[in-house]
């Protein structure tokens, strides 16, 4: 990688090609024949969204906007995606006029509803006379409750089957909507890994997952059989999809008979929270490097920017990793910085100023918020230049 990109300035981000591929393989054989809906939050460029539903057994996207999903559904050719479903509620005013003023992208965009509030901003918008039929997906609540304890990320209210028979009823039955799609995303699953480090630590992830497990496979039977037999009384066609999981979580979600496809994304980039993970290990495809512009102090150098910090509950884990050259660390007083980052450890003694220092981010698809390109390596080679969204000017 260094001598592939010997030619470009630091900073840039690079997407090792045949790691991405080989990543991809990897979740699809994970997924043992059960379609993989790629996880547009993960990726950020468009190139590398086709690239991944062009290889075999990916279909569709789950984008994390509706101006994304719309931005995505509106193309032509090769370069349409005509199976988006949004993964969280939206209240875009703007979007969903676009939205509701098209029968093409209506028939290619589902949006995610888990309130009947969401489907009275639609109508205000445009009411059913006046615009197509929207496709809307319900946003299942996975997470994990005992007693006052809860136990992975705060979605949807929609946690029992009788929750979502009340919903699905009410939706089915209002004009200018038809439910094609469920989703319950198992968050404490897929987003935590089961081997942080420290063993007690890891023991109780290990029981949390196995109890939220076993919970959530009988509970979401019973939601879709819930939500089908309701369909099925009121005359409406039946579900389309049953979205589940991540990329932490593929073969379980794949193997629960009620699930027709399961998300991932971030596994394709294989950032460093999914170091800490025992049933697969992805290979680091995305990276950026900084370059050494100070050395403060023997055991000590700084290199310029590096404070990429990933999104989430504020922590060590949230920062970028360095790695390579080998043996480096994060200063524990400053971290990772806006426009400075000092590093110590070995690797220190012969790093002069110029010198690369390469980092992994901490999540996958935020690595493409800081960059306007992706610099695509092949072996020893930039094969390919490609924008990010916010190359292409989009801030989504």
């Amino acid at each position: 990688m260094e001598a592939a990109t010997a030619h470009l300035e630091p900073p840039f981000a690079v997407l090792d090609r045949t790691a991405f591929r080989a990543n991809a393989v990897a979740l699809t054989r994970r997924a043992a024949g059960t379609p993989i809906r790629v996880a547009s939050k993960s990726l950020r460029c468009r190139t590398a969204l086709i690239e991944t539903l062009s290889l075999d057994g990916f279909a569709g996207v789950l984008a994390y906007a509706l101006p994304e999903a719309l931005w995505l559904a509106e193309g032509d050719g090769a370069t349409a995606f005509t199976d988006v479903v949004v993964a969280y509620p939206t209240a875009n005013r703007a979007a969903l006029a676009e939205l509701t003023r098209s029968a093409r992208l209506a028939e290619r965009v589902t949006l995610m509803v888990d309130s009947i509030d969401q489907l009275d901003l639609i109508d205000q918008i445009a009411p059913p006379g006046r615009r197509p039929e929207i496709q809307v997906c319900l946003d299942l609540d996975a997470s994990l409750k005992l007693g006052r304890f809860h136990l992975g990320v705060r979605r949807s209210p929609v946690h029992t089957a009788a929750d979502a028979a009340v919903l699905s009823r009410r939706v089915a039955l209002r004009k200018g909507f038809r439910i094609t799609g469920l989703m319950s995303y198992e968050a404490q699953i897929a987003g935590v890994g089961d081997n942080p480090g420290r063993f007690f630590r890891a023991l109780a992830v290990r029981w949390m997952q196995r109890r939220s497990w076993a919970e959530l496979l009988e509970r979401r039977a019973k939601i879709v059989v819930a939500v089908r037999s309701t369909l099925e009384q009121v005359g409406e066609p039946p579900l389309r999809f049953v979205n589940a999981g991540g990329t932490g979580s593929i073969e379980k979600s794949a193997a629960d008979p009620a699930v027709t496809e399961v998300a991932a994304g971030s596994g394709l980039y294989g950032p460093a929270l999914f170091d800490t993970y025992r049933t697969f290990t992805p290979r680091p495809a995305a990276m950026f490097a900084t370059q050494v512009v100070r050395r403060p102090a023997r055991g000590w150098v700084t290199v310029a920017g590096g404070g990429w910090v990933a999104s989430g509950a504020p922590g060590s884990d949230r920062a970028p990793t360095p790695v390579y050259p080998p043996g480096l660390t994060l200063s524990p007083t400053e971290g990772a910085g806006e426009v400075q980052t000092p590093l110590t450890g070995e690797a220190t003694a012969y790093l002069k100023l110029g010198d690369r220092v390469w980092f992994r981010h901490a999540k996958a698809g935020e690595l493409c918020e800081h960059v306007d390109v992706l610099h695509v390596v092949d072996g020893d080679r930039v094969v390919d230049v490609v924008p990010t969204y916010r190359g292409e000017g989009k801030a989504f």
